[in-house]
């Protein structure tokens, strides 16, 4: 008799801790810019579970059941896989939080969510008393260094969730939108292994091996990559994670070479540091098959890829999709922005304004969705108390990107651009509209309009093109005074790295703006006459909020 599928995320974990207990499902290298197992760590998936049990049990002695929502500001420690899988036992869900959020991010965070509870840890401990002692129903803390005997109850009831576990809640992630706020994307059980499913049976060059493999995924746990598709692939495929606080270029080959790691993940901005370090005998002593990621040029990729012997996928996804196209199967695209082609269950279509579909060749909106009766299969569940921006999302049947792409005959696709009004910055994706509406507040400004540059670090930079109030003066220092007030408003990552004073901000009749007029076509924003380097002002700060040093992102 064929064994019943898992149909949640802690059940393919608890499979593969049943099958294998002995096997590494979390390893840590050696680290001492981190403040947690810095002689580094190797955790089992036998002791994982019973970390994992134990809370569950714990959080339902308490009173915490389905429907509840559990936020997590814990950064890449293990305590976030421990809380999360244990809430998706019983099936309540987690909702990662960056760590380097600001208070009113937090709060917004948690409040929206409607969180019964928030698990933190330092250095932002006092940062979450705060925030949840502002909040009503003022949500208990959990601190995972001095976690109690018997857990607070939930100071919230619980939401209804779906009867069937695999369309149950799993996740709550934020991803910015074009709106001034984050959206909350509903992710499923369903989703999550879909995901899983869709990356370890890629195919081509992503040959990953049963109970083999180790993945370094030097990412924030609060995003996608970690939480869905890592966590369910590895768990899928028996295997093990790798992972650290961010990406540390000096250590980036001591740590992979010393872990074991046999495949990896990269950002747009990791390769180009890589190449540009001097040679090492640790260059080829890896056992690296393959990298898997987004955003790299195609020159640094061949010099890359040479140098160190191994390739790197592009790969195209996101939040809401769960799946991804891969560009690793043969033939494979190696001079331009190719990402893949599609394979099933995905259908895809390149369409015009009128979701009508554009010949091969012409750029145009990547529409995606999947094939059969329900289009929306292993898709995200919605945006979080945004049914209408849901439906948009998904009309006439096809899930709209907002990217721009371009296929050719033989389906490969390339990536042109974003539709949307994101800035993806470090791997990070910004609303310029949240910078615009946090700017806006400056006395000193009458109008802000925010888009994105070409960035050789960060793939790409935020540009905050500004018209002052009357009788203030274009100067530097008036450029450095609204950046500096802009800390108490947004993550140093958010504030910009370019402010150029414009005049006006153009407009068509309609009065949308027409951020291409600003500028001359062809021309960088960045040499203009009128454009202010601000990016040495951008680097982490201690702590407006706190006194104390803000918690690592994954780089920049």
């Amino acid at each position: 008799m064929q064994e019943k599928s898992p149909t949640t995320v802690f059940e393919q974990f608890r499979e593969a801790a049943l099958e294998k207990p002995g096997l590494p499902f979390l390893c840590y290298p050696k680290s001492t810019t981190r403040d947690y197992l810095q002689d580094g760590a190797e955790i089992s998936y036998g002791a994982g579970l019973r970390i994992v049990e134990d809370l569950a049990r714990r959080y339902q002695k308490a009173g915490y059941r389905e429907g509840h929502r559990v936020a997590l500001v814990v950064g890449n420690r293990p305590d976030h896989f421990w809380h999360y899988l244990a809430v998706n036992s019983f099936g309540a869900s987690a909702v990662p939080l960056n760590p380097e959020y600001l208070r009113h991010e937090l709060a917004y965070g948690i409040d929206f969510a409607e969180c019964a509870v928030v698990v933190g840890s330092r250095p932002r401990i006092d940062d979450l008393l705060a925030v949840t002692g502002e909040l009503s129903p003022s949500p208990a803390l959990l601190d995972i260094d001095n976690l109690p005997a018997e857990f607070p109850p939930p100071c919230r009831s619980a939401v209804p969730v779906n009867a069937n576990p695999s369309k149950r809640e799993a996740l709550i992630l934020y991803t910015s939108g074009t709106t001034g706020v984050p959206k909350g994307c509903i992710i499923s059980n369903e989703s999550s292994l879909a995901a899983g499913e869709s990356y370890t049976t890629a195919g081509g060059l992503v040959d990953f091996e049963y109970g083999r493999e180790r993945l370094f995924a030097p990412l924030p746990s609060f995003h996608m990559n970690v939480s869905v598709y890592t966590l369910n692939a590895i768990t899928r495929i028996r295997s093990c994670i790798v992972l650290d606080d961010r990406f540390h270029a000096s250590t980036w080959w001591e740590d992979i070479v010393a872990t074991g790691t046999t495949c990896l993940h990269y950002l747009g901005i990791i390769p180009p540091l890589l190449v540009k370090a001097p040679a090492s005998a640790l260059d080829r002593a890896h056992k690296v098959k393959f990298g898997f990621g987004a955003g790299v040029d195609p020159a640094v990729r061949e010099i890359f890829e040479q140098r160190f012997g191994f390739p790197l996928i592009e790969a195209w996804g996101m939040t809401e999709t769960s799946r991804t196209i891969e560009n690793c199967r043969p033939p494979r695209d190696t001079s331009g922005r190719g990402f893949g082609r599609p394979r099933p269950p995905w259908e895809v279509m390149i369409a015009d304004e009128s979701d009508a579909p554009v010949p091969f060749g012409v750029p145009g909106e990547l529409l995606v969705r999947c094939a059969g009766p329900d289009p929306r299969a292993g898709f995200f569940s919605g945006y979080l108390k945004r049914p209408d921006e849901t439906e948009h999302a998904w009309r006439n049947g096809w899930f709209h990107t907002g990217d721009v792409a371009v296929q050719r005959e033989d389906g490969m696709l390339l990536f042109v651009e974003r539709r949307k009004n994101i800035i993806r910055r470090s791997g990070e994706n910004i609303s310029a509209a949240e910078i615009e509406d946090a700017l806006v507040t400056d006395n000193d400004v009458k109008s802000v309009v925010v888009i994105s540059v070409t960035d050789e670090l960060h793939d790409e930079e935020i540009m905050a093109c500004i018209v002052l109030m009357p009788g203030v003066e274009k100067s530097e220092t008036t450029a450095r005074n609204i950046h500096e007030r802009g800390r108490s408003r947004l993550a140093h990552y958010k504030l910009p790295g370019w402010i150029a004073f414009i005049d006006s901000v153009p407009v068509t009749s309609t009065q949308k703006v027409r951020k291409g007029l600003l500028f001359e076509e062809g021309a960088d924003p960045r040499n203009d006459r009128r454009s202010i380097d601000m990016r040495p002002l951008k680097r982490r700060r201690v702590s407006s909020d706190t006194g104390q040093q803000p918690a690592s992102r994954n780089v920049g």
